[in-house]
């Protein structure tokens, strides 16, 4: 079967003599489709982030390994979690072929060879308590189907992310197949599979979090300050939580060393800093059932 990522795009064969304005209304029209075809997978990726909550909680982490851009969305999602939602680096990792180089060059080869991939998983100690998904908008990258092989020997949870369609493969779990269509120039899959792809890594990332109670009210309760910006923020946050004014909150904060769950469960529960972070413990974290079960009415 052809791949549909490689084929040529009818819409787009005379792009050369097209307009600036043309050619981008023609992207944004291409665009425009992405999220009705990412939202027929909504199923699929439901049922494979439920596993992976039950599979973290029980102390899993989740891996990101990919090729060229698909590797570099992998990488950029999960170095986004930590701040996001105050999460060891080592909970979400993004694996790309040819190592941090292939970050900002292209490494040729680097997806040939499925050895590498076996080993890069073998490297990282990968579990039957591990999610390992791979992204390759062909399908067929061999480093991304190497890794996933030898993942499922170890018995952890396996995924594949890609834009073509694929028969099953006994070594992984869940296909999530996206077809987007063809790139507006031919094979680029940077463009329509990458965004693709952004959209559904932010889709696992973002609900498995929320999941493991790094949300409340949807607001990033469990963020890192590590910046102005995030501290702002974290102070906003209280302040709205609270109804207190900002240098109320400011105070708030530096009394619960940062964490804003504590500040919150310290100003509603009227408790100390100590027990906040019992209460937290003891709860896994969610805020909700902490009030609930502890706020006197």
């Amino acid at each position: 079967m052809d791949k549909v990522t490689e084929k040529q795009n009818p819409k787009s064969k005379n792009l050369e003599f097209l307009s600036t304005d043309n050619i981008l209304y023609l992207m944004n029209d291409e665009d425009s489709s992405i999220s009705k075809n990412v939202r027929k997978n909504i199923p699929i990726i439901t049922k494979f982030v439920n596993e992976s909550v039950l599979r973290i909680k029980d102390g899993g982490r989740m891996f990101y390994v990919g090729c060229g851009t698909s590797g570099r969305l992998g990488v950029l999602d999960a170095s986004e979690c930590p701040p996001t939602f105050s999460v060891d680096s080592s909970l979400i990792q993004g694996i790309i072929a040819g190592g941090n180089k292939a970050l900002t060059k292209s490494v040729e080869n680097a997806e040939d060879s499925i050895e590498e991939g076996k080993n890069i998983i073998l490297k990282n100690n990968i579990s039957s308590k591990d999610i390992v998904i791979g992204i390759t908008a062909s399908g067929s990258a061999k480093f991304v189907l190497g890794a996933l092989s030898i993942s499922k020997k170890k018995n952890a949870l396996t995924a594949l992310i890609t834009f073509n369609e694929l028969k099953k493969i006994k070594y992984v779990d869940c296909i999530i197949s996206t077809i987007v269509g063809p790139e507006i120039i031919s094979g680029s899959t940077r463009l329509k599979a990458g965004t693709a792809t952004k959209m559904i890594l932010n889709m696992i990332s973002t609900a498995t979090m929320i999941k493991l109670n790094k949300v409340y009210k949807n607001l990033m309760i469990d963020l890192k300050i590590s910046n102005d910006k995030l501290q702002n923020r974290a102070v906003n946050i209280i302040s709205k939580l609270t109804s207190e004014n900002i240098s109320k909150s400011e105070k708030l904060l530096s009394q619960s060393k940062g964490n804003l769950k504590s500040a919150i469960l310290m100003y509603k529960l009227k408790i100390t800093y100590s027990k906040s972070l019992k209460l937290i413990k003891q709860y896994n974290g969610n805020i909700s059932k902490i009030l609930r079960d502890n706020l006197k009415c």
